[in-house]
């Protein structure tokens, strides 16, 4: 080309056309990067939820360990405990009604301190934290119950009270 000559491409661009590639360039690159932390983040969200299910197949396995000893106990054992609790203490001079109530007193304290520790462990299967970052990423509702409604909560007529 001579001197004096431009370029046909060199014609068509104007004098910002140089600044509006290095924006494209640079809203292409923070656009990837929010693209790598939003797939970093489901990765972080994906770990979370098996290792939630991880405890809460943990914690299922054990309640119904628990429970399969608490009906064992309840079933066999107690009967076996009860009428040796029963014998003795008609020997020791209480009528019939009064030593079955003492067995009888017996076998429910043991039957509700096994269902307490059935229900402890079953918490576990509740996937707490994956529903709290669930709700911090603003995709669950976040008070546990899975039926909650986008509506507020209706508002009262009465003023505060003082107390």
């Amino acid at each position: 080309m001579q001197d004096g000559a431009q370029d046909p491409a060199s014609a068509d661009a104007a004098p910002g056309d140089d600044g509006l590639a290095t924006l494209w360039a640079r809203l292409r690159a923070d656009g990837g990067a929010g693209l790598r932390g939003s797939l970093d983040t489901l990765v972080a969200l994906r770990r979370l939820a098996v290792a939630d299910i991880a405890l809460a197949r943990a914690a299922l396995g054990r309640a119904l360990a628990l429970a399969a000893v608490a009906v064992a106990f309840g079933a066999s054992g107690s009967l076996l405990l009860l009428a040796a609790l029963v014998a003795a203490l008609r020997l020791a001079g209480l009528s019939w009604l009064a030593a079955l109530l003492v067995a009888a007193a017996l076998s429910l304290a043991v039957t509700a301190l096994a269902a307490w520790g059935t229900l402890r462990y079953l918490r576990h299967t509740r996937l707490s934290a994956t529903r709290r970052q669930l709700a911090r990423l603003g995709l669950g509702d976040g008070d546990g119950d899975g039926g909650g409604s986008d509506a507020p909560p209706p508002a009262t007529t009465e003023p505060p009270r003082c107390v």
